[in-house]
């Protein structure tokens, strides 16, 4: 597929549009000055933001919100018997999968720079786009979490650069074309499609080699060691903890959300540097994107002041409120090791007491990883769980949350989230951290027990 495919339209409507996978490329069109169209189920901050940028966007989906469209985007969480998906073949108005318009996005710019990964995908396309934006490059991204400097999640920018996160579900990286492949790890996820770890490490390693210029991996990843094996012709740049890579940390120093650190590149020192966002995981986000940038030709005390200035994408463990002593964070966290990392860092800051709220996503993961689901969750004090989120599942899997929630210590099910936040506010005290955990909408029960506290407890 090439350009050609937008050539000659004007109005293009996204089914799905507040989804996170679709929202940076909405953000693109309109820069690049498309009129766009939507629909979505669920009003979401992220649909104001759509509209405020002038997106006309429809609640429901219908057969005549396609009309006058010259192209519909849609993504595989969107089923195939969807009326506006049938109207737009009715009517001839071709379709156009988003990972196909992203892949196609990618080949626009000469140095696209693609970060892979099961964790961290989010946090190290954000940290290099900071780096790029403290340089003052108009580059362009494409990012699964809102950036606060780019006012969301996209951004079309003019020069030859962008950074893209690069989703390994159900082979949506391979649609990329990477100048630079960034491998940050490689767990065992979205097991319904890849069916096992062998044919999810064989996906990888064709993204790696998709590369033009450099394949970043962290080398001390077994699972990514193994992928990026046996590829040669590639310049290959290893990062981790041991001083067998081409990039790790020393003299690492953790204080509150502060994290100061050496870079050591090839045995020497190459920068002192910090970062404020907490978790030891966040040291290696910040090795890969400092690796990345380093080939991207951007100078170093250009990539120290970005990496050390970066507070942060929206949505990992973003503050939502402090009020009444309780500190409530909300993270995208929705794999086992991913909590733990979260809860991890969380248990380093020093609170009375962490509660835990999780949003199981989909009937699949959830069944298969339900006893991993529980031993995360027990890193808390307490956990909360809210009613299982299906997304693009039916759920033949015969699983619920309360499944879940019977095999976790000292956890309360409360289905809904109106159920929780009330549990929520009458349960919590001064010393507190009500963490909310998921990547569907449990963003909504801190926003809601935050401003309850906030009316409350001050």
């Amino acid at each position: 597929m090439n350009r050609e495919i937008l050539e000659g339209k004007t109005r293009i409507h996204f089914i799905g549009a507040g989804g996170s996978g679709i929202f940076p490329l909405e953000q693109i069109l309109l820069g690049m000055g498309y009129r766009l169209s939507g629909s979505d189920n669920n009003e979401t901050e992220t649909l104001d933001l759509i509209r405020s940028l002038g997106s006309e966007i429809h609640m429901g989906h219908r057969a005549e919100n396609v009309e006058g469209a010259d192209i519909v985007v849609y993504s595989s969480a969107i089923m195939k018997d969807n009326p506006e998906i049938v109207e737009a073949k009715r009517r001839g108005i071709p379709l156009l999968e988003r990972k196909d318009l992203l892949g196609l996005v990618t080949r626009w710019y000469p140095n696209a720079v693609c970060f892979a990964g099961t964790h961290g995908k989010t946090t190290a396309t954000s940290m290099a786009a900071q780096i790029l934006y403290e340089w003052g490059d108009d580059f362009g991204c494409v990012i699964g979490g809102k950036l606060p400097i780019i006012g969301g999640s996209g951004r079309a920018g003019a020069s030859p650069n962008m950074v893209c996160e690069a989703d390994e579900y159900v082979d949506t990286f391979l649609k990329l074309s990477p100048d630079i492949s960034v491998i940050l790890n490689i767990d065992a996820d979205h097991m319904e499609y890849f069916k096992t770890l062998d044919n999810l490490k064989n996906s990888f390693k064709k993204f790696a080699t998709n590369a033009t210029r450099a394949i970043v991996y962290n080398g001390g990843d077994k699972n990514t060691a193994d992928a990026v094996g046996g590829i040669e012709g590639k310049e290959k740049v290893t990062f981790g903890w041991g001083e067998e890579n081409d990039y790790h940390p020393e003299n690492i120093v953790r204080n509150g959300l502060e994290t100061r650190f050496d870079v050591i590149y090839k045995g020497k020192l190459l920068m002192k540097t910090a970062i404020h966002v907490p978790g030891r995981h966040n040291v290696l986000n910040a090795l890969a994107a400092i690796a990345a940038m380093r080939i991207t030709g951007v100078p170093d005390e250009v990539i120290e002041r970005g990496i050390s200035g970066f507070k942060g994408a929206m949505r990992r463990f973003e503050k939502i409120a402090e009020a009444g002593g309780v500190t409530v964070c909300d993270d995208y966290a929705h794999h086992p090791a991913e909590i733990k990392a979260t809860l991890g860092a969380a248990k380093e800051l020093g609170f009375k007491r962490i509660i835990a709220v999780h949003q199981p996503f989909t009937y699949s993961r959830t069944k298969r990883l339900l006893n991993e689901f529980a031993d995360a969750l027990s890193m808390a004090d307490e956990a909360v769980i809210t009613e299982i989120m299906g997304s693009r599942e039916i759920n033949t899997y015969g699983v619920c949350a309360a499944d879940l929630a019977a095999i976790t210590p000292n956890c309360t099910l409360t289905p809904t989230f109106e159920e929780c936040a009330d549990y929520l506010e009458g349960h919590v005290g001064p010393g507190d951290l009500v963490i909310t955990l998921g990547c569907g909408d449990i963003y909504k029960v801190a926003k809601e027990l935050g401003r309850r506290l906030t009316e409350n407890r001050t």
